[in-house]
């Protein structure tokens, strides 16, 4: 069931709901819509009831603060999640992917009405000696995104915030996938304004959650990403961590390997 509801701006947020019992919110990352978190919904829908939402500017979702000008406010997000929360009942569980991590974290460390928080890969810059990239990309990306360029979003998201090569870029720019990724471009600029990988990560603002909390990665995850999850445990006091034999940040496409750990998690909080 898709309903289309509005958040505190104006703009029109598309939320589906599927399942029964405690409610669990799943919040994609990086070229994500609720497509793409929509296998975990079905592996988790038996045991609660979970929502998806297509994230401002993406699928059926709107963006009025860009349609009127406006710039990549992270508060705007926070408010997209506190109406979809609103929608669904007024409290839930939450799970996010990646930026969609952070974001989840953001909005219980802002004081949403949320039970538990579980991350997956959250990218916070944890490792002052990992490679990360230059403060500008922001500026870079949000003026990719005002002209409407797409592929030049795509190609420096992938190059300088992912890290991958040049020519692993080019050859993607052939493939089937390249039309989605061109589709999310635009909305780079919330997911790199949440994440800051040019900063370190503020653990003082972490250690003052207070929720149960579980951070899970891949051991087949890239370096960064595997401290990103590892600083969220080692900071939320009580936090769990959890490693995924054999998988990485692409783990949405095997949702039967990530499902488990989740309705163990989000189930034992009653």
């Amino acid at each position: 069931m898709t309903d289309h509801i509005t958040s505190q701006d104006g703009s029109t947020i598309a939320v589906d709901s599927a399942g029964s019992g405690p409610v669990v919110v799943l919040v994609g990352g990086a070229f994500n819509d609720r497509g793409t978190v929509a296998g975990l919904a079905g592996e988790l829908a038996p045991r609660f009831t979970v929502v998806t939402y297509d994230r401002r500017g993406r699928g059926e979702s709107t963006d009025a603060v860009r349609e009127a000008g406006g710039g990549f406010d992270v508060r705007t997000e926070i408010d997209d999640l506190a109406a979809v929360i609103d929608h669904v009942g007024g409290r839930a569980h939450l799970f996010g992917h990646s930026s969609g991590a952070i974001l989840v974290l953001e909005g219980a460390m802002r004081g949403l009405p949320v039970d538990s928080v579980a991350v997956y890969e959250s990218p916070y810059r944890a490792d002052p000696d990992l490679p990360h990239p230059p403060a500008d990309i922001l500026d870079r990306l949000t003026d990719y995104a005002d002209k409407g360029d797409r592929d030049a979003a795509a190609s420096t998201f992938l190059g300088e915030a992912i890290g991958l090569p040049p020519e692993i870029v080019s050859g993607m720019k052939h493939g089937p996938a390249w039309a989605f990724l061109l589709d999310k471009a635009l909305t780079l600029p919330y997911d790199v304004a949440l994440s800051r990988p040019w900063e370190m990560v503020d653990r003082d603002r972490l250690a003052a959650l207070r929720m149960p909390t579980l951070a899970v990665y891949g051991d087949k995850t890239s370096p960064n990403l595997m401290a990103g999850a590892k600083v969220v445990a080692d900071s939320v006091p009580g936090a769990r961590l959890v490693v995924l034999p054999g998988e990485d940040h692409s783990v949405l496409q095997k949702p039967e390997a990530l499902a488990p750990t989740l309705i163990e998690f989000f189930g034992s909080q009653g």
